[in-house]
């Protein structure tokens, strides 16, 4: 559905904008040893009004211009060979993210990062699929909530786990053929193709190789990424009304990244730029498979 990739990919931005600058501060500012109340309660009150004021930006911008219903599911798991769905895991887990790195700056303990910081970005996205359940347009997915979920469940496992993230989520993007024809709905310029053309986006799982061993000598940097990919889609679904130029096929991908953030460097403004940009994957070299039972090395993969 046109209106519902629109209504997403607005989301995604409402709340990029509303975290990065949280992610900054927290890399300027000292991190409290010890509760500071004052900034507990400074970011309770922010998250709060950023989240209400997204959701009532996306009810102004979109909702109320479509009729209203009860409460009901919809079922587009099949859709965009899910590629909407591990969007949902991405947002999930960063905006989760930022919500613990803002709350250890405040001296929050690890176990209410874990509570009230890691979930933040599963219960900002329960809403929004609240909202969804109550249009008669589109409806509640289950799909969209299990990726959601699946996205904080990464990032709070690994706290549990190993309490460091050694494996986060990237994305990259390449401009394709098919946004030219379907603009409006998969975007008429790079930056709304870049959030709608779900055939030029690769989401990755980048695993830090250091972290795992860390009395070997790998650099501190190195990466090894797993990404998904599809192509072919010029709509959701697959069916007679849709014409497709080619059968929309999956592709998966192994490569090498980086993360920025463990590059040393004494300049805390450079810090801040690494912590903001690492979701981006890196171009490596990198070997693709795909459903079409194609294996293809890219000598530079972005």
């Amino acid at each position: 559905m046109i209106f519902k990739i629109e209504k997403h990919c607005l989301c995604l931005v409402l709340l990029f904008c509303s975290t990065t600058g949280f992610s900054q501060n927290s890399t300027f500012l000292k991190k409290s040893d010890t509760l500071n109340k004052q900034r507990r309660n400074a970011i309770i009150i922010t998250e709060s009004v950023l989240a209400v004021g997204s959701l009532m930006a996306l009810n102004e911008l979109w909702y109320k211009d479509y009729e209203r219903s009860s409460f009901h599911f919809t079922n587009d798991n099949a859709e965009w060979k899910q590629m909407d769905k591990v969007g949902h895991f991405m947002t999930s887990y960063y905006v989760g993210k930022v919500g613990m790195e803002v709350l250890d700056w405040a001296g929050v303990s690890k176990k209410n990062q874990l509570i009230y910081g890691a979930t933040y970005g599963f219960t900002f996205l329960t809403a929004v699929e609240i909202l969804d359940g109550f249009s008669k347009e589109w409806g509640a997915s289950a799909g969209d909530l299990l990726a959601n979920a699946a996205g904080t469940g990464l990032l709070i496992g690994q706290e549990l786990l190993w309490n460091e993230q050694r494996i986060i989520v990237k994305y990259s993007f390449n401009q394709t053929e098919f946004a030219k024809q379907r603009p409006n709905t998969l975007g008429k310029n790079y930056l709304q193709q870049a959030l709608k053309d779900y055939n030029g986006q690769t989401y990755w799982l980048s695993a830090n190789i250091w972290s795992f061993n860390k009395e070997s000598s790998f650099p501190k940097w190195l990466n090894v990424a797993f990404g998904y990919g599809a192509n072919g889609m010029l709509y959701g679904e697959t069916k007679p009304s849709n014409p497709f130029p080619q059968e929309p096929y999956r592709q998966f991908y192994l490569s090498l990244d980086l993360d920025l953030t463990k590059i040393k460097t004494k300049s805390k403004f450079l810090q801040s730029i690494f912590s903001v940009v690492n979701f981006i994957k890196i171009p490596a070299p990198t070997l693709e498979i795909n459903t079409k039972g194609q294996i293809k090395f890219h000598y530079l993969y972005f």
